[in-house]
């Protein structure tokens, strides 16, 4: 197989293109314009480099066609999310910082091209299945476990249930769930929801909070 050396460019449209199949629905392959939205990019900017990832071999596409990743893109593309991971992971447990500081940190540390240099982070780490926001990382084999989850706003009411992971990672969201006093592993009850705006109205700790379905719907839960 022929070894190319990647931007971070081309690493960032490869782990868009994880997010967007892999990991969301599971699908195996995207639209221009899906992947355009994702990157908050145009869609001519994204023409274009595709047609650098298909010389690369790293994805299968024709124009005004779906996205698909070849074996290789989907490699790279998970080595890309595992380093973004783990540095998360070493932010949070060995530099202490917050679980709201480490995704913009983390975007400049995942182009590190060291494989030497991943693999001992890995090791430091104890090899950890879940960064700090409860997301799968990847292994050394671009292997990823992926769990059955539910957002808060599925949950129904009259149900108690636990968080896992949270589905956005943006500083104004995290700090909002800090806020609440929730955590990983946090244990929910959502008592009811709001027919007129779907508030869902909750207990946290014995404390009670009313959130919006746009928050549930960023939350996972188990």
């Amino acid at each position: 197989m022929e070894v190319f050396q990647l931007t971070f460019t081309e690493e960032n449209y490869l782990k868009s293109l994880i997010h967007l199949t892999i990991l969301t629905d599971d699908k195996s392959e995207v639209g221009t314009n899906e992947l355009a939205a994702n990157l908050t990019v145009k869609p001519a900017t994204v023409n274009d480099m595709l047609k650098k990832l298909k010389e690369k071999k790293l994805i299968n596409y024709e124009r005004y066609g779906k996205i698909s990743l070849t074996e290789s893109g989907r490699l790279s593309g998970m080595e890309v999310l595992r380093k973004h991971r783990l540095w998360e992971t070493f932010l949070v447990e060995k530099l202490d910082f917050s679980w709201d500081e480490v995704h913009e940190v983390a975007e400049q540390l995942e182009h590190i091209h060291s494989r030497k240099l991943i693999d001992r982070l890995d090791s430091l780490l104890d090899f950890p299945k879940f960064d700090p926001h409860g997301d799968p990382i990847p292994n050394a084999d671009g292997e990823i476990e992926i769990q059955f989850r539910k957002t808060l706003f599925e949950v129904g009411a009259g149900n108690k249930c636990k968080l896992v992971a949270v589905k956005e990672n943006s500083s104004a969201f995290l700090q909002y769930v800090n806020k609440l006093g929730l955590t990983i592993g946090s244990e929910i009850e959502l008592e009811y929801i709001e027919d007129y705006d779907e508030l869902l109205h909750l207990k946290i700790k014995g404390q009670k909070c009313t959130v919006s379905k746009k928050f549930a719907e960023n939350i996972f839960v188990l």
